[in-house]
């Protein structure tokens, strides 16, 4: 198993944006970015992390992963005056506004292909959490699943 924790705020990959542009021998290409400008800062942070913690071969197999993100907690989710850096009782913990998890999960994952796995079609089981927590981070388990006899990785 792959354990490592990546600290600050997870960020989306954002929607696909696709532009085109005229090359030199007459054709048209496409640049396709994605249109949050901190996702790129943030998977370079994942990455990095990953990096620090695997330094094996890329997998090739099956894979779980499972990612908990904690998120800052609003100012709202505290007490008053002396009571300010008490959390209220009423304070949640799952985190349930945006960013939704499966955007945070996409941009992570794509951030570790190429880093951990080889593709991330790899993975077969996959579970996200968003909780609220500090300091905001998040926490990556990544498993190989077992092959059965009768099959081969494609």
């Amino acid at each position: 198993m792959i354990e490592f924790t990546v600290y600050g705020i997870a960020q989306t990959a954002g929607s696909k944006r696709a532009f085109p542009f005229h090359r030199k021998d007459g054709t048209i290409g496409v640049n396709v970015t994605d249109d949050n400008p901190k996702g790129k800062s943030w998977k370079h942070q994942v990455a990095n992390a990953a990096f620090e913690t695997w330094n094996g071969p890329l997998l090739d197999g099956p894979l779980s992963v499972r990612m908990m993100f904690y998120m800052p907690r609003l100012k709202s989710h505290f007490g008053t005056g002396r009571n300010a850096t008490l959390l209220k009782a009423s304070a949640p913990t799952w985190h349930i506004v945006k960013p939704d998890s499966q955007k945070l999960a996409r941009c992570l994952v794509d951030a570790l292909t190429g880093v951990v796995w080889r593709d991330d079609a790899q993975i077969s089981h996959e579970e996200s959490f968003k909780f609220y927590g500090e300091p905001s981070r998040v926490e990556i388990q990544i498993k190989e699943l077992p092959c059965p006899n009768n099959t081969t990785k494609s």
